[in-house]
């Protein structure tokens, strides 16, 4: 219980003011009371300090490690009844100390904390440690502490302690210390096959001293997708069955944790091996086989065996299946055009390409989606909203004579509507589909109506074909052979009959012209389009008058890439191939022979640049054994073949870019060849390993390689550049004869001429040779025409560069007189020799070289050569002319050697001694002292002295001057004598005065000085014949 205080002076104020509202009497009463306890207050505060501090008898504290404040409980907080006094001195409050708590002291050795006050009114203090505490060293401190207060009087004299209390003191841990495994890695080995409860334990401890801290709470498997798991206490088990083929060995990395949520600083590596159990299936395969292209076959399974576990078998049976369905159009072909294959494989001529690849004169395919690719022949998409009208012309197609509709589809599972492919149908007024192509239901239709000057019968119209084909949203190759009233339909090289097929009565007769629609069917009479197609197309040909043999359709369809076997003995063996030979089966008895055919099966791509990418592979086997119920199973086998991308070529085209002709060739039956020396090439560029050995690394070039390749070509576009052709004046020609004799075909415009069709580099390069450009009119147009030429391989996968040849004609040039152009001295024209060098392209190709005129560059060159020469005369002469200003600037330079500034000369002469007159000195610019009227000078009027700065008598500071001052001294004395000049004319009628003052004798010297003062000389007949020296410069 704290003693009973005084109350504060601001209580006792009240009270205060209610004494001064008393009477007088009460007053003096009061007065009296205070003197008297004044006299007795010394003896009262020596009886004040009578009772001791006092303390809690037992505190406990916490202390965090690396911190230095302790938390208490209770607080510290010592007590003292002794209250200290107040007294009223001068007015003023006087507090005394007693009562009040001056410090703490702590019992016991070695003790890291001391005691502080915080407050000594209120006793509140505080314990903190006096250095840095660390848990694992020691988790806790006991001792005693005391409190004293400030004692009595103004030196804290007899201070008083109070009892002693205990205190005990915790460190609290901080989480310092990260888990550390016992050791450095840990192993295991299991049985594939089998599930583990524990397969090993891995631990780690932790050095903080609290039991939050030092204790390890959980493990975990930081390696992920790996088939273990770890508990709390380090068990490691696996959570499926584990497979020796899959992976041998695992590697598992596996951290710690304390309690306190802190990770292990270094993660433990623990590794387990799978011991393989006797396990039937194939062994020594690679999952991943690389295929580098131009390589020829590569066998896939070089090393491959069958593991039965001794086991006895009587047969067995795997087929080796190679996935290419998401290649191209269900495998790697040859991506040339449609009509180009149709050519390399035989086929008759005459058909139409009715998608073709667009370009400027084939362009109904420009608005159409294609697979934004050349890796792959053109394809195009139809969405359902698209369709593409066939020009007048392009095909021409006799219903009476058979005739072959070819094309490739892909087209997923449709709705109910009708999905045309082509349809010929009414161009106006009505909708008959005179025949069409189209799917509906997952069937593929043939329309065919028959002509109207048939005989008006029922024959078959409709031609159906439930195929699953049509809607599996793969590739399939269609060829319909029409030859009424047979129509055969093969996909993918195997034939199919219409079933059923329906019949109508023929077209009634009418003369409204046709329109041929792929991708949708026209609706002459409503003039729209209907029944969209949804699904892919490419290669949509057809060719009337012939069907397609089975030859050239097997032809089209073959992969360029599949599987191969060859063994020379396969004794007890059967193997059989599907027709695109991605699927290989093989039967057999004897292992051994079995093993040796697995190991010769190769994949082999014919294409020079296949189509890059997987081929997923896949082995699916069966096993017969003596005992039927016990025959093992032999797993799949999961592999692929990665098709690397080959190198690309470089085609390049190089000849003469720029000629001239006369304008009679030109205009000749036979025109001018416009590749006369027209060379192509290709090359590619491999990197060239370099040894191990040597220390230097290689550079990009060193390491490159560039080799020449042949290959075929299959489109070659000449374009005119600018103006389009005049037909009427001018054309582009091609040998025909020879283009039928190489199945090549062309097709010209305006605009310029396409050659198409596969054949080598050196086929076209003769052909384009031949190339030859005519115009009726060349010698009256000024002819000036340009071309590019653009050729490509693979249906524009590979294009070459853009080679643009120049050709104009040379007109006769006559020479023309000009008036008032100055002709060339003969001493600057000389001859040119001209040489007909060929400047990488640039040169004249001209036959004639001795009738080429000088064109403007040559003007050019004349003009400029004969400025430089002007230039250069002009430059001596005037280095001339400053040379000889230079020399006579030197002689004057020896001749003025002794000029000397006279900026500051002042001569002083007696005109007196010197015998010159008033007039003579007036004449030289000077002033005479006799003159009285000629204080109106002012400074310029001394007695006795003639100034006259004209003459030179005396030099005064001798100066060489250099050529800047030479101008500069000019410049003054020129100042000077115009000064001069008017002095003398404003001093005119005071000379006046004085000749008629003095008399006649002076009258005339001073006519004869003022004329030479007027004329800026003085007459050296004035002066006398003592003051004349040798020439002065003046």
């Amino acid at each position: 219980m704290l003693p009973q205080q005084p109350p504060p002076p601001e209580s006792r104020q009240p009270q205060q003011r209610s004494h001064r509202r008393s009477p007088p009497a009460a007053s003096s009463w009061l007065v009296t009371a205070t003197a008297l306890l004044g006299l007795c207050g010394g003896g009262w505060a020596a009886r004040v300090n009578k009772h001791k501090p006092w303390i809690e008898t037992t505190y406990h504290g916490i202390v965090t490690e690396n911190d230095n404040t302790v938390l208490l409980d209770p607080p510290l907080i010592a007590l003292d009844k002794d209250a200290p006094l107040h007294y009223a001195e001068s007015f003023e409050v006087t507090v005394t100390k007693e009562g009040e708590i001056c410090g703490f002291k702590i019992h016991g050795q070695n003790v890291p904390f001391d005691a502080v006050v915080v407050d000594k009114s209120t006793g509140e203090g505080i314990i903190r440690s006096k250095e840095k505490l660390d848990c694992e060293l020691q988790k806790d401190y006991t001792f005693t502490i005391q409190a004293y207060d400030c004692g009595k009087g103004p030196d804290g004299a007899n201070s008083k302690k109070s009892h002693k209390a205990t205190v005990h003191i915790q460190v609290n841990d901080v989480n310092e210390y990260a888990p550390i495994f016992k050791e450095k890695s840990y192993k295991a080995t299991v049985i594939e096959g089998k599930k583990y409860d524990n397969i090993l334990k891995v631990e780690a401890v932790d050095a903080d001293c609290s039991p939050q801290f030092s204790q390890i709470c959980s493990y975990e498997i930081v390696t992920p997708d790996v088939p273990f798991i770890i508990d709390k206490d380090g068990y490691i088990k696996n959570t499926e069955k584990l497979s020796y083929g899959k992976e041998s060995q695992y590697k598992l990395t596996v951290t710690a944790y304390d309690c306190g949520k802190k990770r292990a600083t270094e993660d433990v590596l623990v590794k387990i091996s799978i011991k393989p159990t006797c396990k039937p299936g194939w062994q020594g395969w690679n999952k991943r086989i690389e295929y580098e292209p131009g390589t020829g076959s590569l066998a896939l399974f070089p090393n491959i065996h069958l593991e039965t576990c001794d086991e006895p078998i009587t047969s067995i049976q795997a087929t080796v299946e190679l996935e290419t369905s998401h290649i191209g159009k269900g495998c790697d072909r040859d991506t040339y055009s449609e009509k180009s294959l149709h050519r390399l494989c035989g086929a008759s001529s005459g058909t139409a390409e009715l998608l073709p690849p667009p370009s400027s004169t084939l362009n109904w395919t420009v608005g159409l989606p294609t697979d934004n690719g050349h890796d792959s022949d053109q394809v195009f998409e139809f969405n359902g909203t698209q369709a593409v009208k066939i020009p007048e012309g392009v095909v021409t197609v006799n219903l009476k004579e058979p005739f072959m509709i070819s094309v490739w589809m892909r087209h997923g599972p449709g709705g109910r509507d009708k999905e045309t492919i082509l349809c010929n149908s009414d161009k106006t007024d009505m909708n008959r589909h005179h025949y069409s192509l189209y799917v509906h239901n997952c069937r593929l239709v043939f329309l065919f109506r028959q002509d109207p000057s048939e005989e008006k019968n029922y024959k078959p119209a409709e031609f159906h074909w439930k195929l699953n084909q049509v809607c599996d949203k793969e590739w399939h190759h269609y060829v319909l052979n029409v030859e009424f009233p047979s129509v055969t339909l093969y996909v993918d090289g195997v034939s199919y009959d219409p079933f059923p097929v329906t019949e109508d009565y023929p077209l009634h007769p009418s003369k409204i012209e046709t329109q041929l629609v792929v991708g949708a069917c026209w609706q002459g009479g409503e003039l729209h389009m209907a029944q969209f197609f949804r699904g892919n197309l490419a290669g949509l040909m057809i060719r009337s008058g012939k069907l397609e043999n089975k030859k050239v359709i097997d032809c089209l369809y073959t992969c360029k890439e599949g599987l191969d076997l060859q063994v020379t003995d396969s004794k007890g063996m059967k193997v059989q191939a599907n027709p695109s030979q991605s699927v290989l089966t093989l039967e057999g008895d004897d292992i051994e022979q079995f093993e040796k055919a697995m190991q010769h099966i190769s994949y082999l791509n014919s294409r020079q640049f296949p189509t890059p990418g997987i081929r997923r592979l896949q082995i699916t086997s069966t096993i017969k054994c003596f005992s039927e119920d016990a025959c093992m199973s032999v797993p799949l086998v999961d592999g692929y073949v990665m098709v690397l991308q080959p190198e690309e070529p470089k085609i390049s085209l190089s000849g003469i870019n720029h000629f001239a002709r006369a304008a009679s060739e030109f205009e000749s039956a036979e025109g001018v060849s416009l590749f006369p020396e027209l060379r192509i090439i290709s090359t590619i560029t491999r990197e060239v390993e370099q040894d191990a050995d040597g220390d230097e690394e290689p550079t990009v070039q060193e390491s490159l390689v560039s080799e020449e390749i042949m290959h075929n070509l299959d489109t070659c576009e000449i374009t005119v550049l600018g103006q389009e052709l005049n037909q009427d004046e001018e054309s582009l020609e091609v040998d025909t004869a020879r283009l039928q004799q190489k199945g090549i075909e062309m097709s010209s415009s305006s605009v310029g001429v396409i050659i198409t069709g596969v054949d080598t580099m050196a086929s076209y390069e003769e052909l384009l040779h031949l190339v030859r450009y005519r115009n009726w009119h060349a010698s009256a147009s000024g002819l000036d025409r340009k071309f590019k030429l653009v050729c490509s391989e693979l249906n524009g996968r590979y294009v070459s560069n853009e080679f643009k040849v120049e050709v104009s004609v040379i007109h006769t040039a006559n020479p023309v007189e000009h008036a008032n152009h100055m002709a060339a001295q003969p001493q600057f024209v000389h001859p040119v020799h001209h040489s007909f060098v060929d400047l990488s392209g640039h040169n004249l190709a001209n036959p004639h070289p001795f009738s080429v005129v000088p064109s403007t560059a040559t003007v050019v060159i004349v003009v400029c050569v004969s400025f430089l020469v002007f230039m250069i005369i002009l430059g001596v002469f005037r280095i001339r002319a400053a040379h000889q200003r230079t020399m006579r600037d030197q002689d004057s330079g020896k001749e003025n050697e002794m000029d000397w500034d006279d900026s500051a000369l002042t001569i002083t002469v007696n005109p007196m001694e010197v015998g010159l007159g008033p007039a003579a000195c007036w004449a030289a610019g000077g002033v005479d002292s006799s003159d009285k009227k000629g204080d109106s000078l002012g400074p310029e009027l001394e007695a006795g002295v003639c100034r006259c700065p004209a003459v030179a008598f005396l030099f005064v500071r001798p100066m060489r001057t250099n050529t800047a001052v030479k101008r500069k001294r000019r410049r003054r004395k020129k100042r000077k004598v115009r000064m001069g000049r008017k002095k003398m004319i404003s001093l005119v009628p005071s000379l006046k005065a004085a000749r008629r003052k003095k008399g006649s004798p002076r009258k005339t010297a001073s006519r004869e000085s003022t004329a030479a003062a007027r004329m800026g000389r003085l007459d050296p007949q004035l002066l006398s014949p003592s003051l004349l020296r040798p020439p002065l410069r003046l």
